[in-house]
């Protein structure tokens, strides 16, 4: 039996994602952990090297098929995505006893999609996205701080700080997206559902289909779903 009773709908429903994207807006109302929307991204080089790290999921569209997540597209694990579109993310809810795994194709979001959601954040993390070149060697930490105070001069704001970190959105500098930060789609190909069960009784199920690369993004096939063994 599975702890609180929960079980995976039986029969398991045509679209996984309805129910992926139930849990992460439960996660956001229970408030167990700082993020419920905090996810380790796996990714692979050319050589077959993986690399995983924890990134932050901005949404999951289960009507369209993939999920959201920002980076910089100069960072390892953009300049994998680059070489390797596969990639796969494990969201895990410890007190709410559930896992979700996604595998499937990455790839850039819209411009227009990832100037908007940038203008959205407030603006100490623009400047930020701007002064940090991630994933490249730093020799010292205060070299890392003359960056950003480079930044914020050209932008013509103040350093960012404990003595503004909580600035409203309505404090307003103009500070366009940087030409390599961006969203990203994961546009899912396999997803798999655990519930945590009593002595190791867990409720697992997988769904996986097709995606077809076409100009206008790629077309997903039918779902086909399994329930797996613990």
């Amino acid at each position: 039996m599975s702890l609180y009773n929960e079980l995976l709908p039986d029969p398991l429903p045509a679209n996984p994602l309805s129910i992926a994207s139930g849990w992460l807006a439960d996660a956001w109302a229970a408030r167990d952990q700082p993020n419920p929307n905090s996810m380790v991204l796996a990714t692979t080089s050319v050589d077959g090297r993986p690399s995983a790290r924890v990134v932050l999921c901005k949404d999951i569209h289960a009507d369209r098929g993939y999920l959201t997540f920002v980076s910089n597209y100069d960072s390892r694990k953009g300049e994998e995505l680059a070489r390797n579109s596969r990639a796969a993310v494990v969201l895990h809810w410890d007190h709410a006893h559930r896992q979700l795994r996604i595998e499937g194709l990455v790839q850039r979001a819209p411009d227009s999609e990832s100037d908007a959601y940038f203008q959205s954040r407030p603006w100490q993390r623009r400047i930020g996205a701007w002064a940090s070149a991630q994933s490249q060697p730093l020799p010292t930490r205060e070299a890392l701080f003359a960056q950003i105070e480079a930044t914020a001069q050209r932008f013509g704001t103040p350093v960012p700080g404990p003595e503004n970190e909580h600035d409203s959105l309505d404090v307003a500098f103009d500070i366009p997206r940087p030409p390599f930060w961006g969203g990203y789609h994961l546009w899912a190909d396999a997803v798999e559902l655990w519930v945590e069960g009593e002595s190791r009784y867990h409720e697992r199920a997988r769904w996986t289909r097709t995606l077809t690369i076409a100009p206008a993004g790629p077309q997903p096939g039918p779902w086909s779903a399994t329930r797996l063994q613990p």
